[in-house]
């Protein structure tokens, strides 16, 4: 599939976007850690942070595809994969309000988020419980006009910077049909920010541990029905593992541009690099990938807006540009010699960042055997 004009003008004005506000800057948020919260209103005047949104909810009213198109242009034109995780943590945050939340959320936590006033997270991972949503420990007590919070959550991307944090809590039995999502302000008695977390790549990206002990929180931050969050959680997954898809093919095609850029100008022994038959073979092998990558990824992403179910072909996109990206980035490093080895260089960064694409979002051995369930490959 090809991008229509008004996807192509999408991604054109993100490029620009990129090149003026972030890659002269992103060196300096790595090194300090955060994106200011300053960036998220220069992106959402420019119309960047609500594309995939409806207009109703303050966004521009695009689909899967949009965004899909916005993301490529953003990694081409050098963002990386950790400050895309955290400019557009909304993307998480705030899909299960936009589409099941009362008018208070809406006017409260989604508008405000898609004009870059708010920042929100989304809290599902607990210490110990990783990719296991159903096993979801953390607790709301129906208490009067509130719910009282008890547990942990940890890995929480802008868990840090965030004016509010999208929470899975256990209000019901055991497993999936008990599990709720609940809006959790900051400032909330009983609410912390742990620490942050330091982390192997996703630097600029703010990490945290959170912990609710009593917190009481209104029962007017319910998400939708109780108990009904994993579904809630669930209808997310596939947008959510073809936006981690993007990442991988899109930081892995930025970084071969800029090894075959580098390639070209590095003289070795007389002659540039490119110019010898093994690393031609190599730059054609890391286009390859990345292409298959990008077209299935693409596929997958155009059947589900046009409501197809694509669960196992979600994960197997995220799977095949995930294997994709390991490959470019560990051959644009070797490619680059010791300068790739040097921290600061993009191509570095884009080798650290690359490594969380096979983890978050779900593990690649759990959306396997996911996979296998749905494909009819089990007993």
């Amino acid at each position: 599939m090809t991008w229509g004009a008004d996807q192509l003008a999408l991604q054109q004005s993100t490029r620009e976007f990129v090149r003026r506000e972030i890659e002269p800057h992103l060196q300096d948020w790595e090194e300090a850690g955060e994106i200011p919260r300053a960036l998220h209103l220069s992106a959402a005047r420019a119309g960047l942070l609500g594309v995939s949104f409806p207009e109703e909810v303050g966004g521009q009213g695009g689909s899967l595809l949009d965004s899909v198109a916005l993301q490529e242009a953003f990694f081409e034109a050098g963002g990386s994969s950790g400050l895309a995780a955290g400019l557009f943590t909304g993307g998480i945050a705030l899909p299960h309000m936009a589409a099941h939340g009362s008018a208070e959320q809406i006017e409260s936590f989604v508008r405000p988020t898609l004009a870059g006033q708010k920042i929100g997270s989304l809290a599902v991972t607990e210490p110990g419980g990783g990719s296991d949503v159903a096993g979801i420990t953390t607790t709301a007590v129906r208490d009067g006009d509130s719910y009282v919070v008890n547990g942990a959550k940890t890995f929480i991307t802008s868990g840090v910077r965030a004016d509010f944090v999208t929470t899975a809590v256990r209000t019901g039995e055991s497993g999936h049909a008990g599990i709720s999502l609940l809006v959790v302000e900051r400032g909330t008695p009983g609410f912390t920010v742990d620490r942050g977390l330091a982390k192997m790549g996703w630097h600029c990206s703010d990490t945290a541990e959170l912990s609710f002990v009593d917190a009481r929180v209104p029962a007017t931050n319910l998400v939708g029905e109780e108990n009904s969050g994993f579904y809630l959680i669930a209808e997310q997954f596939v947008v959510e593992r073809i936006a981690l898809a993007v990442h991988a093919y899109g930081i892995a095609a930025r970084s071969l541009a800029l090894t075959a850029a580098y390639c070209r100008e590095r003289r070795t022994f007389g002659k540039p690099l490119i110019a010898r038959q093994v690393v031609q073979h190599k730059l054609v092998e890391m286009h390859r990938q990345i292409e298959a990558a990008r077209v299935y990824t693409r596929h997958v992403a155009a059947r589900h807006v046009a409501g197809e179910g694509v669960v196992a072909e979600a994960c197997l996109a995220k799977q095949t540009a995930v294997e994709a990206c390991d490959h470019v980035v560990d051959e644009a490093v070797q490619l680059h010699g010791g300068t790739g080895y040097m921290h600061g260089t993009e191509v570095e960064r884009h080798y650290r960042d690359s490594r969380i694409l096979g983890i978050g979002g779900g593990a690649t051995e759990v959306l396997t055997d996911l996979s296998a369930r749905l494909l009819g490959y089990t007993p």
